[in-house]
């Protein structure tokens, strides 16, 4: 039940990043870029090729950040759902201190 779960949130996680995640992840990528490229270059300028890349290689760390977020927070929040459903369908919990031993509820 737990890898059905995980499966269920993963998948949601990836249909959220492509609906919400993308476009803002670019941006934020892209106003880090700006801001890192000024900060070593001065003002950008038209014709200079190494700013441009800094701008677009942090687009893509923006975006690859956000994927990370979306797809592996709701593939936990998932895993751990399915995890719960299946304690309380079986009606065991497991107890710290004997040390791996389930007692029934």
């Amino acid at each position: 039940m737990a890898k059905k779960g995980l499966y269920i949130g993963t998948g949601m996680g990836l249909v959220l990043f492509v609906l919400v995640g993308v476009l803002p992840g670019s941006f934020i990528g892209g106003y880090i870029g700006l801001k890192i490229a000024g900060s070593l270059f001065g003002a950008i300028t038209a014709g200079a090729i190494i700013p441009r890349l800094i701008v677009a290689c942090s687009m893509i760390a923006g975006v690859l950040m956000t994927a990370v977020v979306f797809v592996v927070g709701l593939g936990v929040l998932g895993w751990t759902a399915g995890f719960v459903a299946a304690a309380v369908k079986t009606g065991t919990v497991a107890i710290p201190e004997a040390h791996g031993v389930a007692e029934k509820i």
